[in-house]
């Protein structure tokens, strides 16, 4: 019976990444077009929505989504999320219809194909190097005037270790969306690391829920206040995730 749940889970990988590669060749010339100017950056996000959710349907993931506040199309928003696993990201873009960009960490941009778009498409940090953080504020001002909204797991990472369950949040989600004014929208994930962790040997198709949780209002929010806020959104968080667990 193991020796069966290896190979389902070996042949389950391979069919990740075979997944995320189709779309990409199918849509290519267009996904190509799409990153030539960042003004066509909206038509780059509807493809990147219709490749991550062609992996979920692919992957036998199914998707529940449970609102407290509805997000209006056309507004700037921060969206955070706990972070456990590779498809947070598709997960993402399947539930959130207003066109944002990733903060990532630049190691994905090696992943081949995927990481062609990401590195183009996303503003990437790398966590080492204070100068490489100062940049993302930049990039994100860039991309917020342009109305765009703005993506970060603020756990900076997956915890090496699973049995954490939500680690402690860095600052700079925080501290972007006080400086720029825009709402933070916590999403909490409760399924991601069962479906689809980072060990290999697991996972498996079923549902993913969603909780879009009441949003963090930062118009008058002051710097000093950060540290009480980036708190306040991590209980919401996870509240939810031992709520999802009873």
């Amino acid at each position: 019976m193991r020796a069966l749940k290896i190979v389902f889970w070996t042949l389950y990988r391979i069919w990740f990444y075979i997944l995320m590669a189709i779309p990409i060749l199918v849509m290519f010339p267009f996904l190509f077009i799409s990153i030539l100017s960042e003004k066509w950056y909206p038509y780059f996000f509807v493809m990147a929505r219709i490749w991550a959710k062609v992996i979920l349907f692919g992957m036998g993931f199914s998707t529940k989504v449970e609102s407290e506040q509805e997000i209006i199309e056309g507004k700037s928003y921060m969206f955070v999320a706990n972070h456990t696993s590779m498809t947070d990201i598709m997960l993402m873009l399947s539930v959130v219809k207003n066109p944002f960009v990733f903060v990532g960490k630049k190691e994905l941009a090696k992943i081949p194909l995927f990481g062609f778009f990401y590195k183009r498409t996303c503003i990437l940090v790398d966590r080492k190097s204070s100068k490489s953080r100062m940049a993302v504020f930049e990039s994100a001002q860039q991309r917020l005037n342009q109305g765009l909204s703005i993506c970060i797991f603020p756990e900076g990472g997956v915890p090496d270790d699973e049995s954490v369950m939500l680690d402690e949040f860095k600052d700079g989600a925080f501290r972007l969306a006080i400086e720029h004014h825009i709402p933070i929208v916590p999403l909490t994930f409760a399924d991601n690391k069962k479906r689809f962790s980072y060990t290999f040997f697991s996972g498996s198709p079923g549902e993913m829920r969603v909780k879009i949780h009441r949003f963090f209002d930062t118009e008058n929010v002051t710097p000093e206040y950060k540290k009480t806020l980036k708190e306040s959104v991590r209980q919401v968080i996870l509240k939810q995730l031992h709520a999802f667990e009873k």
